[in-house]
């Protein structure tokens, strides 16, 4: 391959960062939602659903997002003998993901609502409420404002952790950048693709930060 210019690599790494971007939306689009009902199993009053469900956040937490991603791409051919084909990686990926990060986002809301006075529960009673209705119009608006910083660093995390798809070889941004580098033999490609993920950064950075800003009120 011949050199090429600065702006051919921006372009080739610009392609990347469409798929960097897939694996960020799919994943919180799955996982923040995923994370509320496996808190929800997590609280439960049965023991073995709770176990069970505090099974699957320490595995998720206790092992590396790389070997859960190859497990998953793996999995299906080593135990049960499903031939895979390459279409499969990237659905790999977000499979990995959204399991992995469900896991966080479950801890996060655990604690959100077991920070929650008892007397919020009681005066919800009180007033008539359900617990269905308690919980999603009285209790989780004011979940979502306490633990919104803890959400904001995992989202920054994910921006980054998804270079981490190289290891199913799916082309995100990391990926190209590696083989541009690799064959134009200068680090132009990195700092590129670094500064991609600074600006993405910046930009959840600010819309969380705004996200805060309007949830002022429940103070």
């Amino acid at each position: 391959m011949g050199k090429m210019t600065i702006g051919q690599m921006v372009a080739q790494l610009a392609s990347g960062m469409l798929i960097s971007t897939q694996i960020f939306v799919i994943t919180l689009l799955f996982s923040l939602p995923l994370g509320l009902i496996v808190a929800f199993g997590r609280l439960s009053k049965n023991r073995v659903i709770s176990m069970i469900v505090k099974f699957y956040i320490s595995i998720m937490r206790g092992t590396p997002l790389m070997l859960q991603l190859m497990v998953v791409y793996f999995g299906p051919y080593y135990l049960f003998h499903i031939k895979v084909g390459s279409g499969y990686r990237l659905t790999a990926t977000f499979i990995g993901f959204v399991i992995n990060y469900a896991a966080y986002f479950a801890e996060i809301y655990r604690s959100g609502i077991q920070s929650m006075p008892i007397g919020q529960y009681e005066a919800a009673q009180i007033l008539g409420y359900t617990k269905a209705q308690t919980f999603f119009k009285i209790i989780l608006p004011q979940v979502i404002k306490r633990i919104l910083p803890s959400i904001t660093n995992e989202v920054i995390t994910l921006v980054k952790d998804t270079s981490l798809s190289f290891t199913l070889s799916v082309a995100e941004m990391f990926t190209i950048a590696k083989a541009l580098a690799a064959s134009q033999t200068n680090m132009i490609p990195f700092v590129a693709a670094g500064i991609f993920y600074y600006v993405f950064n910046l930009i959840v950075a600010v819309v969380m930060e705004w996200i805060e800003k309007k949830l002022d009120y429940y103070r």
